[in-house]
């Protein structure tokens, strides 16, 4: 999945292709293909784990992030749900039929999926009053669980508004 112009940015400790688009995109780019064929760069929570760091320093999940949190099976089996949903959201936004592109998920079933992530684990800012005073980000949950929200929450944004018709299907050959 791309949006208009590719931004390669470093990729650090993961696999993943990170370009610097929106972390629901970001997202569903842990799929991809190289010469060797079709990757999954969440393929374990260690894969999770380096992905999540590598994303740590974008300004909607940084305060969330800190060093870094590490995943375990639990939080992988929430991304890839998470991606899946995404993915196939995107393939019926772009028209992309290829059996690469859709998943078994309809679109319905994806936004219940992407509404109930968004909702795993709230998070509020908290008024920190010091000699400089900052905000800082609490959540009622694991810091994997946080991220995984504000990412739903940015793809019901995404798709919800008018800024999905910006998203188009990848068709070279090998993309995914």
């Amino acid at each position: 999945i791309r949006r208009f112009a590719i931004r390669v940015v470093d990729v650090i400790d993961t696999n993943a292709p990170v370009r610097g688009e929106p972390l629901p995109v970001e997202l569903m780019n842990t799929r991809y293909a190289d010469r060797d064929g079709v990757r999954d760069a969440l393929a374990d929570a260690d894969q999770l784990t380096a992905w999540l760091r590598a994303i740590a320093g974008r300004a909607e999940i940084a305060d969330l992030t800190g060093a870094g949190p590490v995943a375990d099976e639990t939080a992988l089996g929430e991304f890839r749900a998470l991606r899946d949903a995404l993915r196939a959201l995107a393939a019926q936004v772009t028209g992309d039929q290829r059996p690469i592109a859709r998943t078994a998920t309809d679109a319905v079933a994806a936004s219940a999926v992407v509404s109930r992530a968004s909702a795993l684990a709230p998070s509020w800012r908290e008024l920190v009053w010091a000699a400089e005073p900052r905000t800082s980000t609490r959540t009622g949950g694991p810091a994997t669980s946080a991220v995984l929200s504000r990412i739903a929450d940015a793809a019901a944004v995404l798709f919800g508004w008018a800024a999905r018709e910006r998203l188009r299907a990848c068709l070279a050959p090998g993309c995914v």
